[in-house]
């Protein structure tokens, strides 16, 4: 049978209500007549719209409560009749059929985050007909129009019109509606996941044996990691709570690229560590300057000045509300490609406008990520491993050369073992007084990493006496203590562990080092 573009019976059962009035008054306005459950047939009655009640069609009622309405043969027989063989059935025992059918679920992503919710309250929102009438009219796409987003409304009708609602465009609405569904399966399988309390020996919560993921697209970018290469923005479909570059608004600047969002995510995080004015600059992925200060602009000036050179161009990060003192100085000291900060000031955002390219990322309030899992993709394959979170317990560190620690290279130990955990391995952070002095990153060797951060502080001038060391990984040979006490570095925090830790702690106590074994490696690759 040749495809029929011909719509006259509709299904709307909706738990979000938004815009539905408009859409059913364009439905009725093609004269196409409404068919609608309990609640939604009430709220379009309200509004002076005639639908038939489903249970009027069915001839059953709904029952428990609502919990069984849309669950009956004649209505799944509606939608999932087929135009070229089941006529003869469908006149037997008087079916109309649906062309097109218009569901979105109870908000369960929400109503498990209620605090007053028991469990019982949160299960009772999960929807059971709404997908079952979904997966119905999807199955049947070619005789069945299925809209799980209601913006998709005017591109429908409008195909109607022109008799273009061909096969590719139903395929396309198809499409969407499983990937709400699954959406929807996997919102409602983690939260089952949480709550299980049983175990069996082969269980491992943590690591399934089977990872589905759900993201959606926030936003197409301006390129991937080159120009070349093309790049979208997804964000995980439960996301919530504020606070993270996924939930971030931009409210000011040209689109961003990939980096850009990369930069930013590992700036925001090594941000989130203090919990006074501080500031973090970001390049390449790799914090260049930090500092951490009594106000934002003292901040931003001892982070700027660690390392102005490879500021140029960077990511600048900020725990704390960005005001029109600090918002001049970025201006007038640098070209900065995006700024993240959990607030602005009417009166900074006035100043920034001057430079409307700059992008301006707000993520609202922060706070440290305590939980989740870090993926990284390989060729056919993907790696997964918990966040690597820095509980720092200072107290539980070992102090293991003849000197200890003074209070400011205590301090100090702590701000730069903090900021190590951003910086790609081999790690090198010279800190001084809360500020960055010289990074070395990324290096195959570990002495390597070191000589690139004394390069670092002599281009700068900086004074390295009494400042402190941090080193993402153990020492293998002494000659990383070599080279940091040659610029005068007087304190070290490293996890230890090396086969050759009695040597360096030998080689410490030789230079007068203080130096703090952490038990806990940092690597980031």
């Amino acid at each position: 049978m040749p495809f029929v573009n011909v719509i006259k019976n509709a299904l709307i059962s909706v738990s979000d209500k938004a815009n539905i009035v408009e859409i059913a008054k364009t439905l009725i306005k093609n004269k196409i007549d409404l068919f609608s459950t309990g609640g939604t047939s009430k709220f379009l009655r309200k509004n002076k719209i005639s639908v038939t009640e489903i249970s009027d069609y069915t001839k059953f009622p709904e029952i428990m409560d609502g919990r069984v309405k849309t669950l009956h043969p004649k209505l799944m027989a509606s939608i999932l009749r087929r135009q070229d063989q089941d006529q003869e059935i469908m006149k037997l025992y008087d079916i109309i059929p649906i062309d097109m059918v218009i569901v979105n679920f109870y908000p369960f992503e929400k109503e498990q985050f209620v605090k007053e919710n028991n469990i019982d309250d949160i299960i009772n929102n999960i929807d059971i007909g709404g997908p079952t009438l979904i997966r119905a009219a999807a199955k049947n796409y070619k005789n069945v129009i299925v809209v799980v987003d209601l913006s998709d409304i005017p591109l429908i009708i409008n195909s109607i019109h022109n008799n273009t609602m061909n096969i590719e465009k139903r395929f396309y609405l198809a499409d969407k509606a499983f990937q709400y569904t699954f959406s929807y399966e996997k919102i409602i399988s983690q939260f089952f996941t949480k709550k299980n309390t049983f175990k069996t020996d082969n269980q491992n919560n943590l690591f399934p044996k089977k990872i589905n993921f759900s993201f959606i697209k926030k936003q197409d970018l301006r390129y991937g990691e080159n120009q070349h290469q093309k790049a979208s923005f997804y964000v995980e479909s439960e996301i919530l709570t504020s606070g993270t570059i996924s939930s971030s608004n931009q409210i000011q600047g040209k689109c961003l690229s990939y980096n850009n969002i990369s930069d930013a995510d590992t700036a925001l995080e090594c941000v989130k560590e203090f919990t006074k004015p501080a500031c973090v600059i970001v390049k390449h992925d790799n914090p260049c300057g930090v500092a951490v200060s009594n106000s934002l602009l003292e901040s931003y000036l001892l982070a700027y000045q660690a390392d102005p050179i490879s500021a140029f161009g960077g990511i600048v990060a900020f725990n704390s509300v960005l005001d029109s003192k600090t918002a001049q100085e970025i201006i007038k000291k640098q070209f900065v490609e995006v700024i993240i900060i959990p607030e602005i000031k009417t009166s900074a955002l006035k100043i920034l406008k001057e430079k409307k390219n700059i992008r301006i990322l707000v993520s609202g309030k922060i706070k440290k990520t305590k939980k989740g899992l870090d993926f990284k993709k390989i060729t056919n394959g993907l790696l997964v491993q918990e966040h690597d979170y820095n509980n720092i317990d200072y107290k539980k560190w070992k102090f293991v050369t003849k000197r200890n620690p003074t209070k400011q290279e205590l301090t100090d130990a702590i701000f730069c073992w903090k900021i190590a955990r951003f910086v790609k391995s081999n790690a090198i952070v010279y800190g001084r007084n809360q500020v960055t002095i010289g990074i070395g990153a990324g290096q195959m060797s570990r002495i390597y990493s070191t000589k690139l951060a004394n390069i670092k502080v002599k281009d700068q001038g900086f004074n390295v006496i009494g400042a402190t060391m941090a080193s993402d990984a153990f020492f293998p040979f002494r000659d990383g203590i070599d080279s940091a006490a040659s610029v005068g570095i007087s304190c070290i925090v490293q996890p230890g562990g090396s086969i050759r830790d009695e040597e360096i702690i030998q080689t410490a106590n030789d230079y007068n080092i203080a130096m703090i074994f952490t038990n806990q490696r940092h690597f980031k690759h």
